[in-house]
């Protein structure tokens, strides 16, 4: 077999493993898929009114529109942690020294995970958005052609996050430390655009919201959903999402190529 091949298989190998372990221990995935559900729940049904009105809106379907696309973004943030922790547990239980002494491809093993990965942060926000959809939340403005770029842009941002994951797993010296390490993934959302326009912030506040990644991703799936103004924010987003897969691409490399200790 060519060395393509033998990629392939070996990265298909560890894809189906780590789906496995997804599925056999779903307990980790279901808890971080809890908060991103309860936000939403807790801001649309006891907060709706009131922020409705914040942002200019008539009524509480306001700002469902509003709030589900910041809180699709925050679900991939929650599920990436869960990568960060399998990585980790794999490095410190062993299992990782084994494979390095088998004849399978080397990059198999980080692949496994990142696309694995990829693919619970798409089911994730399948299912929160299905949530969202059940309390009102539509789409009537967005045609195909941004639907398709709408899923683009989660899938990217799935992939870049899951990077910057795997390389906090394999850098944490247990599963614990992992899960501390990606907790940013998840409080970045709480201080962007996700729940409120960051032009309504105090001054101070407002560079914090609009320099980090997770704003410009938000407002650019705002647009695409809802037929909104996107501006810079699309550039913005894929220059992230871009800058972000390949700082955490060669830091999982360097990292998984680092003689164990």
């Amino acid at each position: 077999m060519s060395t393509l091949a033998l990629a392939v298989r070996d990265s298909t190998t560890m894809l189906r493993r780590n789906l496995l372990h997804a599925r056999r221990y779903p307990s980790l995935t279901l808890n971080l898929l809890l908060t991103p559900v309860m936000l939403l729940l807790l801001f649309v049904y006891i907060f709706g009114d009131v922020m409705s009105a914040g942002i200019g809106g008539s009524d509480r379907s306001d700002y469902i529109a509003y709030i589900v696309p910041g809180i699709l973004m925050m679900t991939i943030g929650g599920t990436v942690v869960g990568t960060a922790v399998s990585v980790s547990t794999d490095m410190n239980e062993g299992i990782i020294a084994r494979f390095r002494t088998m004849a399978i491809h080397r990059g198999s093993v980080l692949i496994g995970h990142v696309v694995g990965s990829v693919l619970q942060c798409v089911a994730s926000v399948v299912l929160v958005g299905a949530v969202g959809v059940a309390i009102g939340f539509r789409s009537t403005d967005a045609t195909v052609l941004e639907w398709l770029a709408a899923f683009g842009l989660l899938a990217m941002f799935s992939l870049a996050l899951t990077w910057i994951a795997v390389g906090m797993g394999l850098s944490s010296p247990n599963a614990e430390a992992a899960a501390n390490s990606a907790q940013p993934l998840i409080l970045l959302p709480l201080i962007s655009s996700a729940f409120i326009p960051a032009d309504t912030m105090p001054g101070w506040f407002q560079p914090i919201a609009e320099y980090q990644p997770f704003t410009p991703a938000i407002e650019t799936l705002r647009g695409l959903l809802l037929g909104t103004e996107i501006g810079h924010n699309g550039w913005l987003a894929l220059a992230w999402c871009l800058g972000l897969a390949v700082l955490g691409y060669f830091w999982s490399a360097a990292r998984f190529n680092s003689d164990p200790k």
